[in-house]
């Protein structure tokens, strides 16, 4: 089958390519500078993945988007909480409908080079506050993609019944090079080691027994 992937640059979203190169055809690799803290690094290190495989690689540009949305993760590193999990630090880092929003405009770009279907690296693990990223979101999504294309675009969702620490074991099995992928949400050159996908990033390497190859500042 013929797939476009969202490619983030962070952990999940590039084992998904690597799972789409493996089981299927990649017609092209779709990164979003929607303005983040960590865009920057996020997206350097899409771009080394999509080019490390042979992937044609698209970055669309966001920003006019991103200054009518308000979030932490737009903010600057100031306002990201390194507290622990609490909901209302959580809820702050939420891009509202940041899925929809790139699912969407993935959807006439895959139609446009071909593509039978989206991939996207949604799993169990993401937390309930996220409503875009939860599966009852994911199929009514698939559907209206499905409705809205000629080609019937189908949005495959490999990581969905999987937690991070899985996703990462099936990333080492598949050959992914995790040095090359980026998820602090503060946005500097080492990861803060301190925020909520920091934290994630750590559990997610010592769930899947495997050794962190991420530089910390704390």
């Amino acid at each position: 089958m013929k797939v476009a992937v969202l490619l983030s640059g962070g952990l999940d979203s590039t084992t998904a390519l690597y799972w789409a190169h493996h089981h299927h055809e990649v017609v092209c690799a779709l990164s979003f500078d929607y303005g983040s803290n960590h865009a920057a690094r996020e997206l350097a290190c899409a771009r080394w993945q999509a080019q490390h495989l042979g992937i044609p690689y698209h970055e669309i540009n966001l920003r006019s988007i991103s200054a009518h949305l308000q979030s932490a993760l737009l903010n600057g590193a100031e306002a990201i909480p390194t507290a622990d999990y609490a909901e209302e630090n959580l809820k702050q880092t939420v891009v509202p409908f940041r899925n929809g929003i790139f699912l969407a405009i993935a959807a006439g770009i895959a139609e446009s080079n071909g593509a039978e279907a989206i991939v996207i690296a949604a799993h169990n693990g993401d937390h309930a506050l996220y409503p875009d990223c939860r599966e009852d979101f994911m199929a009514a999504m698939a559907s209206a993609i499905s409705l809205g294309t000629y080609a019937k675009l189908q949005i495959l969702r490999p990581f969905i019944a999987n937690t991070k620490g899985e996703i990462t074991s099936i990333g080492a099995e598949l050959g992914v090079d995790f040095s090359h992928t980026y998820s602090c949400y503060c946005g500097r050159e080492r990861h803060c080691g301190q925020c909520a996908t920091c934290r994630e990033r750590k559990e997610s390497f010592s769930a899947a027994g495997l050794p962190d190859p991420t530089p910390y500042e704390a």
